[in-house]
């Protein structure tokens, strides 16, 4: 089992030096876009993909993307909602995908992996119009571990979380 105290890991942007094919989550809709399509997206600027490399073994232990998109109003928590001006959209971050190696579940590194995304998305929403950081669930599972990190599910949406950049400066204590 890999820890944070017995490896030597940095989290970073992908690059094509990263050893991508030997990744595997058990979900062949998150391998492929690691394997296929992660750096198409960054070239694009579509999304950046950021992994969590084992430095020792040079080996993907996890990754996730991010990007801008945006949400309807209405799609919010009418208690939400009506906080906000009636513009049809809102800003968001989106954490695309976020994935952890079969090999390394288990240790904390999927926790690592949303806490860093979070961060990046608030720091971003600093100098960026951005109102939360929203997420895709692929199923409950995934719902789960997105809500022991305080992401509400949209009202109509099960699989649809988000999480206020309000609620994000609150827990990494910035203004």
């Amino acid at each position: 089992m890999l820890n944070s105290e017995s490896v030597d890991f940095c989290l970073e942007t992908l690059e094509s030096h990263h050893n991508r094919a030997a990744f595997s989550c058990g979900n062949e809709q998150l391998d492929r876009y690691l394997h296929d399509l992660a750096t198409q997206d960054k070239k694009r600027n579509i999304a950046i993909p950021y992994v969590l490399v084992d430095r020792e073994r040079e080996k993907i232990m996890g990754y996730y993307t991010l990007s801008m998109s945006s949400i309807n109003l209405e799609s919010l928590p009418q208690s939400l909602g009506k906080k906000l001006p009636k513009y049809p959209l809102v800003g968001v971050t989106l954490i695309g995908r976020l994935a952890v190696d079969l090999d390394c579940r288990g240790s904390g590194w999927g926790k690592l992996l949303i806490m860093d995304a979070l961060y990046r998305s608030l720091r971003v929403s600093q100098t960026t119009g951005c109102f939360a950081v929203v997420v895709e669930a692929v199923d409950d599972k995934a719902v789960r571990f997105y809500q022991r990190f305080d992401f509400q599910t949209f009202p109509d949406q099960p699989y649809k979380l988000f999480r206020t950049m309000k609620n994000l400066a609150q827990t990494f204590s910035l203004p």
